[in-house]
């Protein structure tokens, strides 16, 4: 357990993409808006605090109804690349919680700012991911509607950990997150940033460093350990749908997971308990934030966000 004063002044906060956008709504805007701010009325306690704080947030439910949309009135309007359909979906969700945030500030008398980046981050031209798509997106549907949607619109679909069947696009490793200078400069004024929304727009850079975009989505994980590493910021908050992390998760002789050890944590991702459409990204970038030079990287609830960093709950994994 921690005390408020003991609590990291620095701190990256990753928000699952079932976060801005749960599974059990139809995304309507005002369904967004509503679930923006409820997002923001959990992340109050941290944003009042006298800290810095970056916020990535995950984009996979509402990048993969982007491109459905436009796939399905392509014969009328012209599809975007994946990386633009990448940099709307930064966009609308960075909007609405920044908006959120500030709203619930200034409802408790906080001027605190909040501003959201559009961020690109650099991948590997020659990631293997590229050649075997693994990130999922967009809603879930049953074996025979991925069927006819993999004929129709020539989409990999795979099943998604028992839940149903999704779209799956590559996911390159980030190695590097442009302009992080200005992600730095801005919180230290104070300024809560939104960044890496989605985990980035992916792009790679020539000789001459010139940038392209690619179609990808990077996991918002990962890009939320390398913010946290390139910045020196020792504690990574995951934040998802569950308090904790659990092994034989689904089985009689579950376990959750209170504190421990970066070697611990590996050895039970080498046995398989966490699967890669559900706990293993997340699992995989705590991991890559310790092995970074992290100190502490937690697993917790959204609604857990601060009883989380005080240690009352989620996993903790330590190095």
């Amino acid at each position: 357990m921690r005390t408020l004063n003991e609590v990291p002044r620095r701190l990256v906060i990753a928000i699952g993409g079932n976060a801005v956008h749960p599974e059990d709504i139809r995304g309507t805007s005002d369904e967004q808006k509503a679930v923006a701010q409820h997002t923001a009325e959990a992340l109050l306690p941290l944003a009042e605090l006298d800290n810095e704080l970056v916020i990535t947030h995950g984009n996979g439910p509402v990048v993969g109804k982007i491109m459905m949309r436009q796939m399905l009135t392509m014969s009328r309007i012209p599809p975007m690349s994946m990386d633009i359909c990448v940099a709307h979906s930064q966009g609308g969700i960075g909007y609405l919680l920044m908006q959120a945030i500030e709203n619930v500030l200034r409802a408790h008398g906080n001027g605190r700012h909040v501003a959201s980046l559009l961020t690109q981050v650099e991948v590997d031209a020659n990631d293997p991911a590229f050649a075997n798509p693994t990130k999922f997106v967009g809603p879930f549907f049953t074996e025979q509607e991925a069927q006819r949607i993999s004929a129709e619109l020539n989409w990999k679909m795979r099943e998604d950990s028992g839940r149903g069947w999704r779209h799956v696009v590559p996911s390159p490793k980030p190695k590097h997150v442009c302009d992080i200078s200005l992600v730095d400069a801005l919180v230290k004024r104070g300024t809560i940033v939104i960044a890496g929304g989605g985990g980035g727009m992916p792009v790679i850079r020539d000789e001459r460093g010139v940038r392209t975009g690619v179609p990808a989505v990077i996991d918002k994980d990962l890009t939320s350990a390398h913010i946290a590493n390139v910045l020196g910021i020792e504690e990574l908050l995951i934040l998802t749908a569950v308090p904790r992390v659990a092994i034989n998760f689904g089985k009689p002789d579950k376990r959750e997971l209170d504190q421990v050890s970066l070697a611990k944590i590996r050895a039970y991702h080498r046995e398989g308990h966490f699967p890669p459409g559900s706990m293993g990204p997340k699992v995989d970038a705590a991991i890559r934030f310790l092995e970074g030079g992290g100190k502490r990287a937690i697993i917790s609830h959204l609604n857990c966000a601060m009883t989380a960093l005080t240690g009352e709950t989620g996993t903790h994994i330590v190095p």
